[in-house]
């Protein structure tokens, strides 16, 4: 049993958070800083009521090397990233997508097709800040000059941009929230779709009607023009590269790991890079570190090709470290059990603790402005509770990126919300009714959740091939003891 002199009351426990998010608040919104500091700041104020309360500090430091452990696999698998976004776009896979993409676009099917686009280079790439910069902006010009309202186009860029960010395994917040439930990245992505694909058909159908009403317009198309040439004047566009990312599909669907997967797309996109464009060896070796460069004098297509690489992956990495540091400490010294407790005093049944989830990391949004915290805090919160309900930590994956990755550009004070009104010149009050895929995610993740579909157990067996209901209900007192 755990020592009486070491139990943590619930004030006590709540104190690092309300220094974190206050620090959060400022560093964030008027600092215009990264949050890597308010996390330390909580850590340190999580660390001393620890000590404080009978911990010694080897144990504390212990629990900050148990919470840097769990976030490793992320950590691999964002260096694997990097190095694979550089390959890709190095080879012209990329240039190949975009390039093929913004052939196809018409009036009435605009927004349609531009979503489809964003969604797209945002599976390429795994970002949807690089696609909402470069694709996206492009995307805004064309619509506005064909007569669509600026928030409606931005609407359908965030919905495609936060698909690609939501399920390709190139995107540093899937792997995130795959490593915060300790389970497979491609499990991860696969139990998404229960969510993510009834949300994006909404949005295309919407778009669709949408669209209807702005049949008769024109595009002015000489700035994607511009970009077709410069992409033609760098790179051999070919449709035979996009084998490179079907295989890695295909490895996928084969459900082959994670790092043997990218390993194989990361060696492909390299010989590409070499022999179908011409690169110097040296210069491909470098890129897989410091990033793919170019400059071919179109502002788009340099911001869009300019990424990529190890270097490019650091900034994620030290913040999952970081928030590891205070979510380690927080767990270990029992106080995130004493928050969790008091909320699951009301959740008797494992759909209500999936939407929970949901809301949970929704809020976390609020509170503390960025995304990866609310990947990161309540997948600290939860994992214990959905490994003793037996629950697959895929649910809690799933749950965790549909309440916290797709809401967070949907609010006008988070680091994507101010992004976006930055680069695409449309704040969050405006855009957030359009960007329907970031709305009906979460929804009906809550709904499917309370109606028991697609919620997958574990036995001593392993996983469950088919979604079973459970016959016994858990009593919230008993989780812990």
């Amino acid at each position: 049993m755990e020592d009486s002199r070491k139990q943590i009351s619930l004030v006590l426990s709540i104190i690092p958070f309300i220094v974190m998010i206050v620090a959060m608040s400022f560093t964030i919104l008027v600092f215009h800083g990264a949050p890597h500091i308010p996390l330390i700041l909580g850590a340190m104020v999580a660390a001393f009521i620890a000590w404080k309360s009978g911990y010694k500090w080897k144990e504390i430091e212990n629990f900050i090397y148990n919470g840097i452990y769990k976030v490793l696999p992320a950590v691999i698998i964002l260096i694997a990233v990097g190095m694979i976004i550089s390959s890709w776009i190095g080879s012209g896979i990329v240039a190949t997508m975009i390039f093929y993409g913004l052939k196809i676009i018409s009036p009435s099917l605009f927004l349609v097709t531009i979503m489809i686009i964003c969604s797209i280079v945002s599976i390429m790439i795994g970002s949807s800040w690089s696609t909402m910069g470069t694709v996206g902006i492009a995307g805004m010009g064309i619509g506005i000059s064909m007569g669509f309202p600026p928030a409606m186009v931005a609407g359908a860029v965030i919905s495609g941009a936060y698909f690609g960010d939501k399920m390709s395994p190139l995107s540093d917040t899937t792997v995130l929230a795959s490593s915060m439930a300790e389970t497979d990245l491609f499990q991860h992505i696969r139990h998404m779709t229960y969510t993510t694909v009834p949300a994006t058909i909404i949005a295309l159908i919407i778009y669709w009607f949408m669209g209807l009403n702005y049949a008769g317009g024109t595009i002015q198309s000489g700035n994607i023009q511009a970009v077709i040439k410069e992409l033609q004047a760098n790179f051999l566009i070919s449709p035979w590269l996009l084998l490179i990312p079907l295989i890695v599909i295909l490895l996928i669907v084969k459900k082959v790991p994670a790092l043997p997967a990218l390993a194989a797309g990361i060696i492909l996109g390299f010989l590409a890079e070499v022999f179908v464009q011409g690169a110097n060896v040296s210069d491909a070796v470098v890129a897989l570190q410091d990033g793919y460069h170019i400059d071919s004098g179109n502002d788009t297509v340099d911001s869009l090709l300019n990424q990529g690489g190890i270097s490019s992956m650091m900034y994620t990495v030290s913040l999952a470290m970081v928030a590891m540091i205070f979510g380690g400490i927080m767990e270990g010294a029992g106080m995130l059990k004493v928050i969790v407790n008091q909320i699951l005093k009301i959740v008797k049944k494992d759909g209500s603790l999936l939407g929970v989830t949901v809301l949970s990391s929704f809020m976390t949004n609020v509170i503390t402005a960025e995304q990866y915290i609310s990947i990161v805090i309540p997948g600290r919160m939860y994992s214990k509770t959905y490994r003793d309900r037996n629950l697959h930590p895929k649910n809690l994956s799933r749950a965790l990126e549909d309440g916290g990755t797709v809401t967070a550009p949907l609010l006008p004070w988070t680091t994507g919300g101010v992004f976006i009104l930055s680069t695409l010149g449309v704040g969050a009050l405006q855009y957030a009714p359009y960007a329907i895929m970031n709305l009906a995610t979460p929804i009906i993740s809550i709904i499917i959740s309370f109606l028991g579909i697609g919620i997958v157990y574990t036995n001593k067996n392993g996983e469950t091939d088919k979604e079973v209901k459970r016959q016994d209900e858990h009593e919230t007192s008993k989780l812990y003891d």
